[in-house]
């Protein structure tokens, strides 16, 4: 029960900073994007650096609970940030959500249960080589990058979804890292975290993640972004999970069936509560500088 509360907590403060870091990023200079100086930029904002605040309790909390439950639990329950988002937003928009709203909250939160209990997904000691550690990982990083290269060729406002996918998929192989880093400390305690390679991956992976956040939260509406993001973390986080860190899921017919109808309602539930007008506007497309143009 711990894990699952702490789950939800964590998604409830991601929320939270995502909604207050596009409403801050949205007013960033075009110039910043995809560079380190919008970072530099956005930290003299202190909206964004309450944004910053509470992604950074939402990461903790879930680090808690990744130290505590499987990959394959944990992942579907930090995708419903997506809801607090839009409960948050809410706030700010003053709209009501309407049908569309409340069928897909229905949809990610209904989903995240079918998937939980039609997978059961439990942790096991049977960890993955080397060389299928290795192959997720590029796997993901590769997938990552080429995002970012085809964004580059787009216009402005075309880049969100692309890049909040990518950032996506380096936060779900943070998750899998983090989660490695606290059997590191069970273990081998501070020294052993320390002198860890996946200590410092960790930080490398949060940094890059989100200039790739702050980046498609400029490009463009938090709809355009957020699905993207909210989808692409728990399915990347999972595949890690089972791919090289011994997670097991129920296999037969029934739970399969069961375990893909509850990702496919996750995945439906995040982009229609994505599109939800209650979500805040960045940049419109008459804002944005053909890509030969940005710096």
């Amino acid at each position: 029960m711990t894990v699952y509360i702490s789950g939800l907590v964590a998604a409830c403060f991601l929320g939270l900073g995502f909604v207050l870091q596009q409403d801050a990023a949205a007013r960033a200079p075009v110039a910043d994007v995809l560079s380190f100086r919008l970072l530099l930029d956005l930290v003299r904002v202190p909206r964004w650096l309450l944004g910053i605040g509470s992604m950074v309790v939402g990461q903790l909390t879930s680090a808690f609970a990744l130290m505590r439950g499987d990959l394959s639990t944990v992942e579907p329950l930090l995708a419903t940030n997506l809801v607090f988002a839009m409960l948050f937003a809410r706030r700010l928009s003053s709209q009501r959500l309407g049908w569309s709203g409340w069928s897909g909250v229905v949809l990610l939160s209904g989903g995240v249960t079918a998937f939980i209990l039609a997978g059961r997904p439990e942790g096991t000691d049977r960890e993955a080589g080397a060389l299928r550690h290795w192959l997720v990982f590029g796997i993901l990083v590769g997938i990552a990058l080429v995002l970012v290269l085809i964004a580059r060729h787009l216009e402005l406002f075309k880049e969100p979804p692309l890049l909040a996918t990518a950032a996506g998929a380096l936060y779900g192989l943070q998750d899998a890292l983090t989660r490695v880093v606290g059997g590191i400390y069970s273990s081998s305690g501070l020294v052993g975290v320390l002198t860890s390679w996946q200590s410092y991956t960790i930080v490398a992976l949060a940094v890059v993640g989100l200039v790739l956040v702050q980046s498609a939260f400029e490009g463009g509406p938090l709809r355009m972004s957020l699905p993207s993001l909210t989808a692409a973390e728990p399915l990347a986080g999972i595949a890690c999970g089972i791919g090289f860190l011994g997670d097991s899921i129920q296999l037969t017919p029934g739970a399969l069936a069961g375990g893909i109808i509850g990702l496919l309602a996750v995945v439906v539930g995040v982009f229609i509560l994505g599109r939800h007008p209650v979500l805040p506007t960045g940049k419109q497309p008459g804002d944005e500088k053909p890509p030969a143009e940005r710096t």
